[in-house]
C-alpha cells in the first residue's frame, strides 16, 4: 500500500466502534475521534460515554466531543488534525463546512445496498420487508442524506429467521473490512466514485421506528409479522395490546421468537396456548406461533412460563376485526 492515511473518525454506537478498532488496528493512522457529547441515561440519569468515547479512552486516541457542528473550535481542531479523509458510522450529518475539509473528501458506511434503505434504520427495515439480501455500502457525503457517490459496495444473504440483533452483528464485520478496503483503495487511487440511482417503493426509505410502525396489526397475513417481529428482535421489539378480561384493561405485550406455522388457532379473537407455544391467530386464516413475549412491567420470558402463570382466555383482540 502507498502511504497510510491520516484519518479522523466519527461515530457513536457500538456498531461505529467494531470499525474504528478495525481502521485503529490498521497501517493508517487515526489521528482524532469525534462522537456526541455525554449524556444523562438510565433511571438514575447517570452521564453515558457512547461506546466510541470508550474506546477512543482505552485507546489514547484524541477525543472531540463538540456540542455544535460548525463550532469554530472544532473545525479549528479538525484542520490542525490534517486528516486525509474523514470516515463516519452511525453518527450526525455533517455540515459542508466539515465534511468538505479532508483532501480525500468524507466517506460513510452505511447498513444497506444503497440507494436501497436511505435513513435511519436500514437494518431493521430490510427484515420487516422480507428481503433475502442486503449489505454494506461506503459512499461520499455530500448535502443530500445517504445519495453520494457509492465507493464500495459488499452483500449478505439474508437467512428465513435471521433477527436484526444477528444481521446486525453480521453487517458489523463486514462494514469494518468494507471501510479499512475503502481506505486501503483511497490511499492506493483505486477507487472510482458511481453516482447513485434513486429507486422507489418500499425499499427506497428505511424511517426511524416510532411506536407507530412498530405495533404489530393482527389482521395481517402472519408471514409479515414474522418478518415485523425479527425485524425488531431484540431492540426495540415489536408489540400489541391485549384487552385483559380481569383487569378490564389494555396490556402492553412485546413480541419475540415468532414464526409462521401450519397449526390452527380454535380461537379467532386472541391467543391460544400450544405445547410448542402461544398461537396468535392472523389475517387470511394464518397463525403466528410465539416462542418468547413480554408483558409491561415484566421481563421478557418463555411463553410456556408465561403461560404457567396466566390464563390465555382472558386476553383478547377486543374490538380489533380480523
Amino acid at each position: 500500500m502507498s502511504t497510510p492515511l491520516r484519518i479522523v473518525f466519527m461515530g457513536t454506537p457500538a456498531f461505529a466502534e467494531r470499525i474504528l478498532a478495525e481502521l485503529h488496528q490498521s497501517a493508517h493512522q487515526v489521528v482524532g475521534v469525534v462522537t456526541v457529547a455525554d449524556k444523562p441515561a438510565g433511571r438514575g440519569q447517570q452521564m453515558h460515554q457512547s461506546a466510541v468515547k470508550q474506546f477512543a479512552l482505552a485507546n489514547d486516541l484524541l477525543l472531540l466531543q463538540p456540542e455544535k457542528l460548525r463550532d469554530d473550535a472544532f473545525i479549528s481542531a479538525l484542520i490542525a488534525l490534517q486528516a486525509d479523509v474523514f470516515v463516519v458510522v452511525a453518527f450526525r450529518m455533517l455540515p459542508d463546512v466539515v465534511w468538505k475539509l479532508p483532501r480525500l473528501g468524507t466517506f460513510n458506511l452505511h447498513a444497506s445496498l444503497l440507494p436501497a434503505y436511505r435513513g435511519a434504520a436500514p437494518i431493521n427495515w430490510a427484515l420487516i420487508n422480507g428481503d433475502t439480501q442486503t449489505g454494506v455500502t461506503t459512499f461520499l457525503i455530500n448535502e443530500q442524506i445517504d445519495a453520494g457517490s457509492i465507493l464500495l459496495q459488499d452483500k449478505i444473504d439474508i437467512t428465513a429467521h435471521m433477527t436484526v440483533g444477528e444481521l446486525h452483528d453480521a453487517l458489523q464485520e463486514i462494514g469494518a473490512r468494507l471501510t479499512l478496503q475503502t481506505c486501503n483503495a483511497l490511499a492506493e487511487g483505486t477507487v472510482s466514485p458511481q453516482p447513485q440511482t434513486p429507486i422507489t417503493g418500499k425499499r427506497a426509505l428505511a424511517p426511524k421506528l416510532f411506536k407507530e410502525n412498530t405495533r404489530i396489526d393482527w389482521s395481517l397475513p402472519a408471514g409479515e409479522l414474522h418478518n415485523l417481529v425479527r425485524g425488531l428482535d431484540p431492540y426495540p421489539a415489536a408489540w400489541c395490546t391485549l384487552w385483559s378480561v380481569q383487569k378490564e384493561a389494555w396490556v402492553q405485550f412485546k413480541i419475540f421468537n415468532a414464526s409462521v406455522t401450519e397449526l390452527s388457532c380454535t380461537r379467532q379473537d386472541g391467543p391460544e396456548g400450544h405445547k410448542e407455544g402461544i398461537l396468535f391467530p392472523c389475517g387470511e386464516q394464518t397463525t403466528l406461533l410465539v416462542k418468547e413475549i413480554q408483558m409491561e412491567g415484566k421481563k421478557r420470558m418463555d411463553a410456556k412460563a408465561f403461560m404457567a402463570g396466566n390464563e390465555l382466555s382472558h386476553f383478547t383482540y377486543a374490538c380489533l376485526n380480523i
